[in-house]
């Protein structure tokens, strides 16, 4: 009897091909949590600096209005991390049509402060505390994680879209018997 033959399309024809594979797609998926998670890092730094300048600071502009200060604050992180995105996160699952990629990172950015808005509007308005450190508490601890997880898979899926490019699928050395 004689051994089944295999096509070198056969995933099963080149032992440990898969396992390649898995680890590499593992590999580039945690370097891309990782430039996600730095350019939201900077984000977050120009939008708390925003934030507690209008909100708290030494101006404070917005003063007592920590809704308005926070959708300011939001906007303009949000072109920070638009960029960041964009150019390098995601660089290589860009569409061709910006203008369809920015109205959709927007539309994900407002949901996105939608969450950090709601969790700091509950904190002051629902459960009554009104200190600097509640209100970064609410907005720039709670609302920031439940609002990067929702950023992070609507990016992923709805904005950046467009197909990676071929140097981003792990190599499989064919065998030959």
């Amino acid at each position: 009897m004689t051994a089944p033959t295999r096509s070198l399309g056969d995933p099963q024809a080149v032992p440990g091909a898969p396992a390649r594979r898995t680890v590499a797609s593992l590999r580039a998926r945690l370097l891309e949590l990782m430039k996600f998670g730095f350019v939201g890092g900077l984000g977050f730094i120009v939008d708390i600096g925003v934030f507690n300048l209008l909100q708290h600071g030494p101006v404070a502009l917005l003063a007592g209005k920590p809704i308005a200060a926070k959708i300011a604050s939001v906007s303009v992180a949000m072109i920070v991390t638009w960029l960041g995105n964009r150019l390098w996160t995601f660089a290589r699952q860009r569409t061709s049509t910006k203008a369809r990629e920015f109205v959709g990172f927007v539309v994900v950015n407002i949901g996105g402060m939608a969450i950090a808005v709601l969790c700091l509007w509950v904190s002051r308005y629902v459960l009554g505390y009104t200190s600097p450190l509640a209100d970064n508490i609410s907005a720039n601890v709670v609302g920031l994680v439940l609002g990067t997880a929702f950023r992070y898979f609507a990016y992923k899926h709805l904005v950046f879209t467009g197909s990676r490019a071929p140097e981003d699928e792990a190599p499989v050395v064919e065998m030959s018997a």
